[in-house]
């Protein structure tokens, strides 16, 4: 048994230096390659199974989705005070002031249509100006969610922000 891990090492170790010796031979290695080459049929676009036309498709369908700044947020705005509501379209990077409050949106995403459960969320700052103060005071920053309004609540006493929708297209979609 002492003696047998010694023999493993060194038949490992030959067996390395025949591979080196073999891959530094450059006629083996440009044969070895033109019969690859050869071998590969041309690709067929009608059954897609060229690896450059499955890289054209992936990124084709990254193109069709709708980039971040194309897509638009609609927040709902409640002043509980007067029980005035009105619905922000914003899009992502924008940034809106209703009175005292600033609601700067920084992105918006939708569950696909044929992914469960659906699910409309946005990444939203409130900023609020109280009253006797000269600046801004953020209350809220972070992911709300239409359906799942209790995970993340904008807890302020006068004002309450929610999202309602985000307009985007997925790959597939009819224009």
């Amino acid at each position: 048994m002492r003696y047998l891990a010694p023999a493993l090492m060194m038949s490992g170790l030959l067996a390395l230096t025949a591979c080196s010796e073999e891959a530094s031979e450059p006629n083996e290695v440009a044969a070895v390659e033109a019969t690859a080459s050869s071998e590969t049929a041309p690709a067929d676009p009608a059954n897609n199974t060229s690896g450059s036309q499955a890289a054209d498709d992936i990124e084709a369908a990254a193109e069709d989705g709708t980039p971040m700044e194309e897509r638009v947020a609609t927040i709902g705005l409640l002043n509980k005070r007067n029980n005035v509501s009105i619905d922000l379209e914003m899009r992502p990077g924008e940034t809106r002031e209703e009175g005292p409050v600033i609601v700067t949106l920084a992105a918006c995403e939708r569950t696909a249509p044929w992914e469960m459960p659906q699910e409309t969320g946005a990444f939203v700052q409130v900023d609020v100006l109280e009253r006797g103060r000269s600046s801004h005071t953020r209350v809220f920053s972070g992911w709300l969610f239409k359906r799942s309004p209790s995970l993340n609540v904008v807890e302020h006493p006068i004002y309450d922000v929610w999202v309602k929708d985000c307009a985007m297209r997925f790959p597939g979609d009819e224009a």
